[in-house]
């Protein structure tokens, strides 16, 4: 049998159970074989495109199940803040200032990505900072977690927000002295993102194609939008169908749908838009509506994720904040599970992933089973044993992002002391238990490289070089695995992608070094030389399958 319509030669990862081959085919979008150079050559014709690794290795394409696609597409154009660049109050301010000159007064100044953990203040910025770098526009910028921003006066002054205003239920607004500071907690937040203009269709289908072909460039043929509708209500739905329709999408997508009653999982209902899922998206179809997400609290980085024990006092202390009562909640989540959607809802401490974890037990019933349904519980990372003994029992899954371990497991130390850091994210206990944690990176609220996660994974390090709990470290192959198939298995489709093995698609990444084999700081400086979607090239870095490959080839560095 001949006529493959590509063969790679060299270091090939199958997947955690396959391991390694020499040689790789692809027919018609989908794995023909895999194997020896010898059990596989016979398979090319003389139209066969060929790809030699020569040194790099070939792992299945990464699917990022974590993700918020068009938000981090749109924030490509807002101020960047991200503690990468920004470290001091004066950058933060003088980068806000320069976005409001080339700005008509009044129009809106976003920014986000900033760490007040890592600025020199050690604080977040206050409003009347931001009034004196930018007195004539409304500014809000958004803490790297999302869970909490700050505004300025003229923001304040547009939502109608004032020193009386009531905290909402889920949300804090702080004062001081009677004062307003600008800073929004949860669902406060909502009062200032409620009145900025929604981006047009179009620009949302730009923003969609720009995050893809980033997603491309580093590797990945899966992503996901976890909480569609916050930005733009329904019209998101029509942007991500147009985008497809355009050719335009370049991921496969799973989309999960924003559930708090702010959002727009009820609204879709009576649209008649129903969850596939059990079928997620094909060659041909690349969007799949399988979800509803619900917030259960706030970020342990931003002191709002909700615990049984305090923070430590020297951090602020107090338990965080639920977004919901336990009667809301359970409500909630009783209803989606009975529409029929998976259930992947936001919980990172302990008292949060108990009320979700109670909720998705209590919504289980004999004409509604939970059993099979892979209910998720999203970030998940400080849990106890009997809360991963309950997971495991009713097959509700772990979806982590252990870069949070890379970029704020020192805040974690700082917040909840070392003992309570070292457990969180706990990779490797789940791996060893029997879970599939979808490994991810919650994009934009961390960097969506997956090369500073994988060696996240592999040496439990900060971006500062303190190792938490080195004991759940992985080994290259789990890592990938949990970057792969589990994210795979976490949309319902483990028999279609997540390995290379005969019959899957051909959903390959290429990259620029074996991984496998090199120091895991060389991880970090790795990248995606060839991205396949279906066995078409969405990305190419040197022109490698320039004679197979799609118009969008070579696009997103």
């Amino acid at each position: 049998m001949g006529g493959a319509d590509l063969l790679l030669t060299g270091r090939i990862f199958r997947g955690l159970e396959g391991g390694f081959a020499e040689a790789l085919a692809v027919k018609d979008g989908r794995v023909l074989a895999v194997g020896t150079a010898a059990e596989v050559a016979p398979l090319a014709g003389a139209a066969t495109r060929r790809v030699d690794l020569d040194g790099r290795v070939a792992i299945p394409a990464f699917n990022e199940a974590h993700m918020h696609l068009l938000p981090y597409g749109l924030g490509l154009a807002q101020v960047n803040l991200r503690a990468e660049e920004v470290r001091t109050l004066d950058e933060v301010l003088s980068r806000l200032a320069a976005a409001a000159r080339g700005t008509p007064k009044g129009g809106w100044i976003l920014g986000r990505g900033y760490d007040h953990g890592e600025l020199d203040i050690g604080r977040h910025p206050l409003a009347e900072e931001l009034d004196r770098a930018v007195p004539d526009h409304p500014v809000l910028i958004t803490r790297t977690c999302g869970h909490v921003a700050v505004a300025n006066t003229a923001a304040m002054k547009l939502a109608g927000v004032s020193h009386n205003t009531p905290d909402p239920e889920g949300g804090a607004i702080e004062r001081r002295g009677g004062r307003l500071t600008g800073l929004f907690q949860e669902r406060a937040m909502r009062l200032i993102r409620d009145i900025i203009p929604a981006p047009s269709e179009a620009r949302m289908v730009d923003a969609i194609e720009a995050a893809g072909r980033n997603l491309a460039a580093l590797g990945f043929a899966s992503a996901s939008d976890m909480n569609v509708g916050m930005t733009a209500g329904l019209a998101e739905i029509a942007a991500y169908r147009r985008a497809e329709a355009e050719g335009r999408l370049l991921q496969r997508m799973w989309q999960v749908l924003a559930g708090n009653p702010e959002g727009i999982a009820a609204a879709a209902w009576e649209a008649g838009l129903r969850p596939n899922v059990c079928a997620g998206p094909t060659a041909e179809a690349l969007l799949a509506w399988g979800a509803v997400k619900v917030f259960g609290d706030g970020s342990a980085g931003g002191l709002t994720a909700a615990f049984f024990d305090p923070y430590l006092e020297s951090a602020g202390g107090g338990t965080g904040i639920f977004c919901f009562p336990d009667a809301t909640m359970h409500a909630l989540l009783r209803t989606y599970h009975e529409q029929g959607w998976q259930l992947d809802i936001h919980a990172i401490g302990d008292a949060a992933i108990e009320q979700v974890l109670a909720g998705m037990e209590a919504a289980d019933s004999a004409a509604h089973p939970i059993a099979g349904r892979r209910h998720r519980i999203e970030h998940c990372g400080f849990l106890h044993a009997g809360q991963r003994r309950r997971m495991l029992r009713h097959g509700i899954l772990p979806v982590p992002q252990p870069v949070f371990m890379y970029e704020f497991g020192d805040l974690y130390v700082k917040n909840l002391g070392l003992e309570r850091a070292e457990v969180a994210y706990p990779m490797k206990t789940w791996l060893e238990e029997g879970h599939h944690p979808a490994a991810s990176s919650d994009s934009p609220v961390c960097t969506v490289d997956p090369f500073i996660n994988l060696y996240s994974m592999v040496t439990r390090r900060t971006n500062r070089g303190t190792v938490l709990g080195a004991a759940e470290a992985l080994t290259p192959e789990q890592a990938v695995h949990c970057y792969t198939w589990c994210g795979a298995h976490s949309q319902f489709a483990e028999a279609e992608r997540g390995t290379l093995e005969p019959g899957m698609q051909a959903d390959i990444a290429i990259l620029s070094r074996d991984i496998f084999a090199c120091a895991p700081e060389e991880i970090l400086a790795t990248q995606a030389d060839l991205t396949f979607r279906g066995g078409r090239a969405i990305f190419d870095r040197h022109g490698e399958a320039a004679s197979l490959a799609s118009p969008l080839a070579g696009a997103a560095d």
